[in-house]
C-alpha cells in the first residue's frame, strides 16, 4: 500500500487535459468481446482495474496491442478460449461482472465458482445481473456453482429493473444487442458512461434508440463489426480539478470538459459561489476570494446537495463537493440516496478539524469555512473519498500524510504528477 504525503497551501494553476472516463473504458473493454474483428478505443486511462482486465482477456487469448503514450489500444479477439474448463469464469473483481453477457454470447454456457469483488460502499448484487439473462431467455441454476445456461439462444424481452443501476443496464445492452428481436429496459441508467458504450456498440453496428434516458430499446443484430471509438472524458476528475482550482484560490482550465454533461454538475458548484464558464469544450471559473454557500430563498431550510443516479447530480461526485463545502463559509446538507456504506469514511475528514454532522448513514451536514489543521488520515477503500481527502489537505499549510491512497490509482492515471504540473507539493511513498 502507498501514503501519499501532502504539502499543503500552494495555489494550483494551469491548463490540463483529463484522462478518459475508467467506468467507460472496463464495458467498453468488455464489448469488444462481442466481434471477432479488430477494435480501436482511443483515449484509452492507465488504471489499475483497467489492467487487471486486460491481463485476464490476454490469458484467454485476446490479442492486444496497447500504445499507452498515444492512449490507443488495439483489441482483436479472434484466438479468444473456446471454455475455460474445470476451474470455471475466473472473476475477481467488481469490473468482471460487465464480461458476463459477452461470454454468454461466445460461451454459451457460463459456470461460475468465485464471488465478484468491489469496494467499501456497500453490498453489491449480482442477482439483478441474473435477472436480465433469465429475461432474456437464460436458464439459471444456483448449487454449489452458478450456472447460466443460453444454448438455446437470448430473445428479446422487455424488463423493468428495480433501480437505475449502470452495470445492470450495461449488461442487458450487451447481451440484447445479439439477441433475437427487440429488448427494451425500463428504469436504464443513463450516466455518461453507459451512454459511451451505446455509442461504441453503434459504431459496431449494434442497433440503440433511446441514449441517455431511463428507457433504452435495443433491436437484436446477426453480428457486430470492429470500430474506432474515443471515450469521453471522465467527469469526475474534470469536477476534482475544477474544485481543486477553487479550493486553492488558484486558477485551473480543464480542456475537453464535455459541457453537455455538466449543467448540473455547475449549479452545484454554483451553490458554493464557484461560477464555471467555458471557452469552447475548456471548463474555468471566475475566481472568487471567498467561497461562500448560497442560503436558499426559504431561509429556514439548509443548502443541499442530493445525490442519486443520472440524470441526478452523480453520487460519486459528492464526495468533492463535501470537500468544496468544508472550505466555503455557511453550511449545506448532502444526501447520499444510493450506497449504504458511503459516508462511513467521514471520521477521516474530521481528523482535519472539519465540522461536520452525520445525521444518518445517508445524509451528513457540513458546517464549512472552520479552521483546519495538517492531520494523518488513514482512506477508505472508495476512490472519490479518498480523493476528496486530498483535496482538503492540499488546502491546508504545512503536511498531511493520506495512508492507504491506492485507490485514486483505479480511477486517475497519473494523477499524482497532473497535481505537480498544477502546483501542488504531492509525492507517493511506497
Amino acid at each position: 500500500m502507498a501514503n501519499l504525503i501532502v504539502k499543503g497551501g500552494n495555489k494550483l494553476n494551469g491548463e490540463i487535459t483529463p484522462a478518459g472516463n475508467k467506468n467507460s473504458a472496463l464495458p467498453i473493454l468488455c464489448a469488444t468481446l462481442l466481434t471477432d474483428e479488430t477494435v480501436t478505443i482511443n483515449n484509452f486511462p492507465e488504471l489499475t482495474d483497467v489492467s487487471k482486465l486486460l491481463e485476464l482477456m490476454k490469458e484467454l487469448g485476446s490479442e492486444i496491442n496497447w500504445d499507452k503514450e498515444k492512449q490507443s489500444i488495439k483489441i482483436n479477439n479472434s484466438n479468444f478460449c473456446k471454455n475455460f474448463g474445470d476451474s470455471g469464469l475466473p472473476l475477481g473483481m467488481r469490473g468482471a461482472l460487465l464480461i458476463l453477457a459477452p461470454l454468454l454470447h461466445r460461451h454459451k454456457i457460463l459456470e461460475i465458482k468465485q464471488e465478484i469483488g468491489g469496494c467499501s460502499l456497500g453490498i453489491r448484487e449480482i442477482d439483478p445481473h441474473l435477472e436480465v439473462f433469465k429475461s432474456l431467455g437464460a436458464k439459471v441454476t444456483i448449487n454449489e456453482k452458478l450456472t447460466i445456461d443460453a444454448t438455446k439462444g437470448l430473445s428479446g424481452n422487455t424488463l423493468w429493473q428495480d433501480y437505475m443501476s449502470v452495470t445492470t443496464t450495461e449488461n442487458f445492452i450487451m447481451a440484447a444487442c445479439l439477441a433475437k428481436g427487440e429488448s427494451k429496459m425500463i428504469n436504464s441508467a443513463s450516466e455518461p458512461h453507459v451512454q459511451d458504450l451505446c455509442n461504441f456498440l453503434q459504431g459496431m453496428g449494434a442497433q440503440i434508440e433511446g441514449i441517455g434516458s431511463s428507457t433504452i430499446v435495443v433491436k437484436g443484430v446477426e453480428k457486430l463489426h470492429g470500430t474506432e471509438f474515443t471515450i469521453s472524458s471522465d467527469h469526475h476528475e474534470i469536477t476534482t480539478l475544477l474544485a481543486l482550482g477553487a479550493m486553492t484560490g488558484g486558477q485551473v482550465r480543464v480542456k475537453n470538459a464535455i459541457p453537455q454533461h455538466f449543467q448540473l454538475i455547475n449549479k452545484t458548484f454554483a451553490k458554493f459561489g464557484v461560477n464555471i464558464l467555458y471557452e469552447c469544450d475548456t471548463a474555468y471559473y471566475e475566481i472568487n476570494n471567498k467561497l461562500k454557500v448560497v442560503e436558499p430563498y426559504t431561509k429556514n431550510l439548509l443548502q443541499k446537495v442530493e445525490a442519486a443516479p443520472w440524470p441526478y447530480f452523480p453520487t460519486d461526485l459528492l464526495p468533492l463537493m463535501m470537500a468544496l463545502s468544508v472550505k466555503a463559509e455557511g453550511n449545506c446538507m448532502f444526501w447520499n440516496k444510493i450506497y449504504e456504506a458511503g459516508l462511513f469514511w467521514i471520521p477521516e475528514m474530521i481528523k482535519f478539524g472539519a465540522h461536520i454532522v452525520m445525521c444518518d448513514p445517508h445524509r451528513v451536514i457540513v458546517f464549512g469555512g472552520k479552521k483546519l489543521s495538517p492531520a494523518t488520515v488513514d482512506a477508505p477503500n472508495i476512490i472519490r473519498a479518498t480523493v476528496a481527502l486530498l483535496m482538503v489537505a492540499l488546502t491546508i499549510e504545512g503536511e498531511s500524510i493520506i495512508n492507504d491512497a491506492d485507490s485514486i490509482k483505479r480511477a486517475h492515471p497519473n494523477f499524482v504528477e497532473n497535481l505537480q504540473k498544477l502546483g501542488a507539493d504531492i509525492k507517493w511513498q511506497e
